[in-house]
């Protein structure tokens, strides 16, 4: 059987909060077996592939640009596309899931996408930019990961 992807999505501001959150959610998700797919670049994307690359996992970075050196240090595969926001139909086509962790526009076009492909979606810690049929919350990371798993 073919390991689990998890897609990974929030904003790419950096707030102590969204970070533990985040870097938490990627060590879990590791542990789990899962390959995170993120948008590569900064904030919570950043603190997730760092909790992934802590616990050993894999985390491919999808980035809107065309250089692979605009990607986080921690991405563990770097995706160059040159689409810019287009790039976030190939984060969230990517995973069986999707987490949310903070975010605003992008991450509420993340989540519009994802549900129009009938991916479950859920929202770790707070409350999402766009909220609606199939939009699950969390709380804790390991609610986070029962629902996005469907365990």
């Amino acid at each position: 059987m073919a390991r689990r992807q998890i897609a990974v999505v929030g904003t790419s501001s950096s707030s102590s909060e969204t970070d533990a959150l985040a870097r938490a959610l990627g060590y879990a998700l590791a542990q789990a077996d899962c390959v995170v797919v993120c948008g590569g670049l900064g904030g919570v994307m950043t603190a997730v592939c760092e909790g992934v690359a802590e616990a050993g996992g894999l985390s491919v970075g999808i980035l809107p640009g065309e250089s692979r050196e605009a990607a986080n240090e921690a991405v563990g595969v770097v995706v160059a596309t040159g689409i810019g926001h287009a790039r976030n139909l190939a984060v969230v086509a990517s995973g069986d899931a999707v987490i949310a962790v903070g975010g605003d526009w992008g991450t509420a076009s993340e989540i519009a996408l994802a549900r129009k492909l009938g991916r479950r979606v859920v929202v770790l810690g707070g409350s999402a930019p766009l909220d609606g049929p199939g939009v699950l919350a969390a709380v804790t990371v390991e609610e986070a990961l029962e629902l996005a798993l469907g365990e």
